[in-house]
């Protein structure tokens, strides 16, 4: 398998559950400009879309989105611990939370990079994305993570939104059990070894 990610995007979920799912794969960035990837090729070439994650499969396959890519990656995990089998409730718990991060967390998030962006509309979506974190706050109760004990493809995705908070001037101190999850994500090996593998800092 191939991974291309953009460094620090979101596709550094993808990253991580691929280690966590002990995958052997190839990663390479994809230049944010020309959309020239680290083995010389047209990123659009083969993902007319233009943006990460797409996992290119050992038969030649493309698949993007990320919903759609974790999921994918969490059924490589025999242990099912990225997530449960697939059809089973638990499956679809995870599912739920792919969805929920990617439409209202990540997606929130997005503009904010934006410079077209004004500060009203940054604040109006910092607003929106401190409920969006309180219902998070109020799920987590006393678990570790987002479904239970194990860390799967959900946290993966969630972790990678939480560590942006500070490009954009989301501040999550009021979420004590989010503040801790993002800590207890932040400390997994697998974790750290994506953000070296992509040369982010520790």
């Amino acid at each position: 398998m191939k991974l291309y990610y953009l460094t620090g995007a979101c596709s550094l979920a993808s990253y991580i559950s691929l280690i966590e799912a002990g995958q052997k794969f190839e990663a390479y960035a994809v230049e944010r400009g020309t959309k020239k990837t680290a083995d010389g090729k047209d990123f659009t070439s083969f993902n007319p879309k233009g943006y990460v994650p797409a996992l290119v499969l050992d038969d030649g396959q493309v698949l993007t989105e990320n919903v759609a890519v974790l999921s994918y990656i969490s059924s490589l995990d025999a242990s099912h611990r990225l997530a449960p089998a697939a059809g089973t409730l638990g499956f679809f718990r995870v599912v739920e939370w792919l969805s929920f991060i990617n439409s209202e967390v990540h997606k929130c998030m997005s503009p904010m990079f934006r410079p077209t962006t004004t500060d009203e509309q940054k604040a109006a979506l910092r607003e929106q994305l401190a409920t969006r974190h309180a219902f998070i706050e109020d799920a987590l109760g006393d678990k570790a993570y987002l479904t239970g004990e194990n860390f799967t493809v959900a946290d993966a995705y969630l972790y990678v939104t939480l560590s942006w908070r500070e490009r954009v001037g989301v501040d999550i101190s009021r979420f004590p059990k989010l503040s801790a999850y993002f800590e207890r994500c932040r400390a997994r090996p697998s974790v750290q070894q994506a953000r070296k593998a992509e040369g982010l800092p520790l």
